[in-house]
């Protein structure tokens, strides 16, 4: 990256996330289908390098090995100059961990880094409703990463309600790298989506929420479309059970499957049971973690103690 003496950089973690429940309603107006989920913030995480120097022309650059088209990062560097009317230089650097189309928002979590960290190195003020604007013209799971730990999610997946910070949970994640068309997926449920089942569906999400996001009952509609496809997916989450994982699921439409445990040292011989398969450690990262985390990524640029973070330079 440039050195320059108006440059300002930090490096920053941007989480993955799971979904501790998913379920799909009926296809609304706009073509989209209401769904209700609790997102979760986890360990999991990529690395984003992200630098701003201040010129009368804007240029955007990434460093990204993974060459995505259409890189959402880029997107939402140009979308915060633009809603900031300002020009400047923006490099990045980004290093890749979440596995891609695994259901694990990592996309989105890049893009939503850019959102919180860029206006701080530019000494602006970006308000948390106009970022919330910003991430909805980038993706629904962008809203989310702008808030992090646990939330209930409605309609698109972007109407956010905060959830109290469940207990420390460790876990195994298995990304087995198939790609699911998410797409095909929500064609497969929809002609089993009936009235009488969405009320059934609203009213054990409503009871999961309360019982914390975290119980038995905890489950993904799209296992059902999803495994008869592809039964290596089934057969990884019957192999985390079995290793005592309580919830085990899919993410989103998947392919990741994740186990939680009730310790360490469970999860230390679940990963050893999958050591021929991708998998990873994991944990549960609540909200007061996930700001904590911002903050000292940001902490010589930030005011402290306010989110979104704040910029020190800001007029």
């Amino acid at each position: 990256m440039t050195r320059s003496s108006a440059l300002r950089r930090a490096r920053l973690r941007a989480l993955a996330k799971i979904n501790l429940d998913l379920r799909v309603l009926a296809k609304r107006p706009d073509g989209y289908h209401e769904l209700r989920t609790v997102f979760q913030t986890i360990s999991l995480s990529d690395t984003l390098e992200i630098a701003f120097t201040p010129q009368r022309k804007t240029e955007i650059a990434i460093d990204d090995p993974a060459a995505i088209p259409d890189n959402l990062t880029v997107r939402a560097a140009r979308l915060v100059l633009d809603a900031l009317r300002i020009t400047g230089k923006v490099e990045m650097r980004l290093v890749k961990r979440i596995p891609m189309g695994a259901g694990l928002g990592g996309g989105s979590s890049d893009a939503a880094a850019v959102l919180l960290a860029l206006p701080v190195l530019a000494g602006r003020i970006l308000p948390l409703a106009r970022a919330c604007d910003l991430a909805q013209q980038l993706g629904s799971d962008v809203t989310f990463f702008l808030l992090g730990g646990a939330a209930a999610a409605i309609g698109r997946g972007a109407e956010l309600f905060p959830l109290p910070d469940v207990p420390a949970r460790y876990g195994v994640l298995v990304a087995p790298g198939l790609h699911i068309s998410t797409a095909d997926a929500y064609r497969a449920l929809s002609p089993n989506l009936t009235t009488e089942l969405q009320q059934n569906k609203i009213f054990s999400f409503g009871c999961q929420v309360w019982a914390g996001g975290l119980s038995a009952a905890a489950c993904n509609d799209f296992e059902a479309v999803v495994f008869p496809r592809h039964p290596r997916l089934a057969s990884l989450k019957k192999r985390l059970v079995r290793a005592g994982a309580s919830p085990a699921l899919m993410t989103g439409s998947g392919s990741a499957i994740f186990g939680l445990f009730r310790s360490r040292a469970e999860v230390s011989r679940a990963l050893a049971e999958m050591k021929k398969e991708n998998a990873f450690r994991i944990s549960l990262v609540s909200r007061a973690r996930y700001h904590a985390m911002w903050w000292r990524a940001l902490e010589e640029h930030i005011t402290h103690g306010i989110w979104p973070p704040q910029s020190r330079y800001a007029p």
